[in-house]
């Protein structure tokens, strides 16, 4: 449990780091914006791919691995659709602070739960490295992440503190369904395979229809496609590491 609660707060805080350049610098290229989204997404596909799914069969069965990633994604794809969603790299008509933002941040939180949750349910399955994968994949995702939404709340005529408070907030959100993810698969075994099986497709959902669309809209596709390339084989590298 100790080492659970370790890794899924260290996960989601990685939102809080990725928010912490803002007290140094003032705007990020779109050049670098994309390279970096890029690699979380080649990270995040390969941590589905050859850790969650492959650990969700073994813990279940191929039905379960179905049933939790369409699961996953069709969840996923109600949030997005069901909650209004501002494009907050490049949605320049924002100027204040309104309930336009108000959207934006309520999406991130919301959007935060099953990310969580995959890191709560990986800990809990058999394989002990999974956790530590999962955990690395998805706070490597959350440092743009807290970046963008740093960015945008300080467009959005929001404080440095303000918004890195905020960001935090998000953060926060995602390791309490973390610990509620761990808690509830630990309390039931054969939930496990499901629950990664769900993780599994909440991830490759926001990979593709979040991540790799916005690393590819500024003419940057070419070095995004190489830093995708090379997230995939970092977390590779990093599954073998873990066994």
């Amino acid at each position: 449990m100790e080492t659970a609660l370790i890794g899924s707060i260290i996960s989601a805080m990685a939102t809080v780091l990725g928010a912490a350049p803002i007290f140094f610098i003032k705007e990020l290229s779109e050049k670098s914006k994309d390279i970096l989204i890029a690699f979380t997404a080649g990270i995040m596909v390969s941590a589905s791919t050859f850790g969650l799914m492959p650990q969700a069969i073994k813990e279940s069965d191929i039905i379960g691995l179905t049933v939790g990633i369409l699961l996953g994604i069709v969840i996923l794809d109600l949030i997005e659709k069901n909650i209004p969603h501002i494009d907050v790299e490049n949605d320049s008509r924002v100027s204040s602070f309104d309930s336009k933002s108000l959207l934006v941040i309520i999406a991130l939180f919301i959007h935060n739960i099953p990310e969580g949750l995959s890191t709560g349910f990986s800990y809990a399955s058999q394989n002990a490295g999974l956790g530590p994968m999962v955990a690395i994949s998805i706070g490597a995702q959350n440092i743009p992440e807290g970046l963008i939404l740093a960015v945008f709340l300080i467009n959005s005529k929001v404080s440095k503190w303000k918004s890195f408070a905020i960001v935090f907030l998000t953060g926060l959100m995602e390791a309490v369904s973390a610990i509620i993810g761990y808690a509830t698969a630990s309390g039931i075994q054969n939930l496990i395979g499901f629950g990664l099986a769900f993780a599994a497709g909440a991830m490759l959902f926001i990979a593709y229809k979040e991540l790799i669309p916005e690393s590819h809209g500024h003419g940057y596709e070419r070095p995004s496609t190489y830093s995708f390339i090379f997230g995939m084989l970092m977390m590779v590298y990093i599954s073998h590491w873990f066994g």
